[in-house]
């Protein structure tokens, strides 16, 4: 068993009939936004706060795989547009997932990623483990 399965709850909730996962991790309801529409513009950042909203979520989970591409291209705006609205709107997230060909391709990223980890509002995550440990109460 994971790390991130032994420390959540579950909490399945229902939205216009379909499953969405919500979890509690160390008292933070958690959204796992895993099976959405690929996150393409502003709009669908904005489809997934909604989702957060419904579902009660603290934090919104984004895997890489529901991000379009050029979100990992900073010149293009989107990572600074969809991060934008989560900010604004106040809705902690964190990208889960294997980042590194970005990463190594792209020094503006690279920083931009350490930067967001060092905060409390946008992480960029390997997996829900990573996600569990910053969660973890300190001590």
């Amino acid at each position: 068993m994971t790390k991130a399965a032994q420390n959540s709850r579950e909490q399945p909730a229902t939205q216009d009939g379909l499953t969405v996962p919500v979890r509690v991790m160390h008292g933070v309801t958690v959204l796992v936004a895993a099976d959405q529409p690929t996150v393409t513009d502003e709009q669908g950042a904005l489809d997934l706060l909604g989702e957060s909203w419904h579902s009660g979520a603290e934090l919104l989970v984004v895997p890489v795989q529901r991000l379009d591409g050029r979100f990992f291209d900073l010149s293009t705006g989107l990572a600074g547009a969809v991060l934008q609205k989560f900010v604004n709107y106040r809705m902690q997230v964190a990208i889960v997932g294997e980042i590194s060909d970005h990463l190594a391709t792209s020094d503006a990223l690279r920083a931009f990623v350490i930067e967001s980890n060092r905060g409390r509002q946008v992480w960029f995550l390997d997996d829900l483990d990573q996600l569990a440990d910053r969660l973890a109460p300190a001590g």
